[in-house]
């Protein structure tokens, strides 16, 4: 969000749960996501301040980050929908609707770069103002696999998401149709389990 397609098959594989941040999915009959460009770097403010690219704020655009701009702005390109504190890895996953991820302070983030340390370590869920948005179901990005998303198999038990109407570099093989609690609750034509995190954490995929 395989391999295998056959559900039995998928069930045989394993795979390393990876921080769920992004495109790339293990085959084991679950998905996990690798850091990929849905996280990026984030300039913080030069004093310690802790509301920096709070809920419903707003975010520019730079040239290697992002700083904090209002809503109401020419410079506003995208706008935080969920915000939490400490590392990606430890916290909630964002929003279906999320188009990228933001590291916020606490000294290097994944990307490599640096924030400002007086900022407390934490991340932003962003969606971009305008469209296209890569995190809506089937466009092929944002730092979740979700219902209607689908998927390529990249070799060695390992898939990566994609647009579903074939617009990107590689042809979807995969649309996952569900999320739910549980395997048994996939339905009939499931050919590949994929774990997506959250509430439903495994995702049912049907071969296209």
């Amino acid at each position: 969000m395989r391999g295998n397609g056959a559900v039995g098959t998928a069930a045989r594989l394993s795979s390393a749960l990876l921080p769920t941040l992004a495109g790339l999915l293990l085959v084991t009959g679950c998905q996990s996501v690798a850091p990929s460009a849905g996280v990026r770097p984030s300039s913080a403010p030069p004093a310690h301040d802790a509301g920096f690219l709070a809920m419903g704020e707003c975010s520019s655009f730079g040239p290697t980050s992002f700083t904090e701009v209002p809503c109401s702005g020419e410079r506003a390109a995208a706008r935080v929908v969920a915000r939490h504190d400490g590392p990606v890895t430890d916290g909630p996953p964002c929003p279906p609707a999320t188009d990228f991820v933001l590291h916020i302070g606490g000294g290097t983030p994944a990307t490599g770069r640096t924030t400002a340390p007086a900022v407390p370590q934490g991340y932003a869920c962003m969606r971009d103002l305008q469209p296209p948005h890569p995190g809506d179901p089937g466009n092929g990005g944002g730092p979740r696999t979700i219902a209607g998303d689908c998927v390529y198999d990249t070799g060695g038990g390992q898939v990566r998401e994609t647009a579903c109407d074939g617009s990107g570099p590689h042809k979807p093989r995969y649309q996952v149709t569900d999320t739910v609690p549980a395997r048994r609750a996939c339905p009939p034509s499931t050919a590949l389990y994929v774990e997506v995190g959250g509430p439903n954490p495994v995702g049912c995929a049907r071969r296209l």
